[in-house]
């Protein structure tokens, strides 16, 4: 048993956020499964952008896609999802013992399409169609413009992770989306049973920008705040999750849109390494954490029992007082919703740039 196991204990599954082909080939990540008790593992276009971006691991299939004269785009799209194909075989074994709770691997859309809903839903049926494996998961973010295909690839039974939410009243229209999506789903004739989704909230970066503005403002009140706003508004969405997944208007034999702790490590060298994890664990939840943070569990410890039942109280106080000293809470969230996108956006631009000379 490790502390990992214990988390699980508590009801939070451990996802790796992160994917490499060296993990694959290597044997690394089955052996983190057997070592460190992960049950799944997502990705975004960073991670991809790194992982392709450095060493040889790649090569041999870029000299195939540049024979072949695969554009740029498709060319980088073929290299991720035979990662993530490989991947979900790995955690076959995991999927079907958990009955698909677990297992997971996650791939995301082209970010540079997040404010397209059409273009959207059509990658994220392509992808789902080349992956080909019950146990992916397609990443979409939760932009006003993609929350409809959200509910649109659930209504096919796609397994979805919503990525990229910061506020609560975000969150509610997301789960307002899975909602109808499973409907739809049961209404044509999916087994509403296989349909799983995430919905992934981010934890460090709402207090890296909220730290920043608190430092601003300088007082003795504001800098007292620092390091709790990504908790509060944690809690204060998993109580937003008890809340509406407790009343029994799902379809029937329809799962759960499971709460999922993204942006787990800590950017401040001053924070416990493992705050966002034993700060957050409870019932119904996943915690994707990068390894560092992982080992950083295994090593520490530190958990408390269930520290989300029962936290909104205290968390709305610490909204209260982050109001009162003078955060402009609508403003933090539109700055980190736009540079989530633009930042994924980036990466994939350095990807794309990284590829070029390669493939072309």
């Amino acid at each position: 048993m490790t502390y990992i196991d214990d988390l699980a204990e508590l009801g939070t599954s451990t996802w790796l956020d992160d994917l490499s082909r060296n993990r694959i080939t290597s044997g690394n990540l089955a052996e983190l499964l057997d070592t460190k008790s992960i049950v799944g593992v997502t990705t975004n276009p960073t991670i991809f952008a790194t992982a392709m971006s450095s060493g040889t691991a790649y090569d041999e299939q870029i000299a195939e896609l540049k024979d072949k004269g695969a554009g740029l785009d498709d060319g980088v799209y073929a290299m991720m999802i035979d990662d993530v194909r490989d991947a979900c075989d790995i955690l076959a074994p995991v999927h079907e013992s958990t009955n698909g709770r677990d297992g997971r691997v996650s791939i995301e859309v082209d970010p540079r399409l997040s404010l397209d809903h059409d273009a959207t839903l059509a990658q994220a049926r392509e992808l789902w169609a080349k992956v080909d494996r019950p146990n992916v998961m397609i990443k979409i973010p939760a932009t006003p413009e993609s929350i409809p295909a959200i509910t649109d690839a659930l209504a096919e039974g796609i397994n979805v992770n919503v990525t990229l939410i910061f506020s609560v009243a975000r969150y509610r229209a997301v789960i307002a989306a899975y909602r109808e999506g499973v409907k739809r789903a049961a209404d044509n004739g999916h087994d509403v049973s296989r349909i799983h989704s995430v919905a992934s909230f981010f934890v460090s970066r709402v207090d890296t920008e909220i730290d920043r503005r608190l430092e601003e403002i300088g007082s003795e009140e504001a800098l007292a705040l620092r390091g709790k706003a990504g908790i509060a508004n944690a809690r204060r969405a998993y109580a937003v999750f008890q809340e509406l997944f407790g009343r029994d208007d799902l379809p029937e034999d329809a799962n759960v849109q499971r709460p999922l702790w993204a942006s787990t490590g800590v950017k401040n060298p001053d924070y416990a390494a493992t705050m966002y994890v034993s700060e957050l664990a409870g019932p119904d939840t996943v915690n994707t954490m990068p390894e560092k943070t992982i080992d950083a569990v295994l090593e520490q410890g530190g958990l408390h029992g269930d520290t989300l039942t029962g936290t909104v109280e205290e968390a709305e106080r610490v909204f209260e007082q982050l109001v009162a000293v003078g955060i402009d809470l609508e403003d933090v969230f539109a700055v980190l919703e736009r540079e989530g996108v633009e930042k994924f956006v980036t990466s994939w631009n350095e990807l794309l740039e990284s590829m070029k000379t390669q493939l072309q």
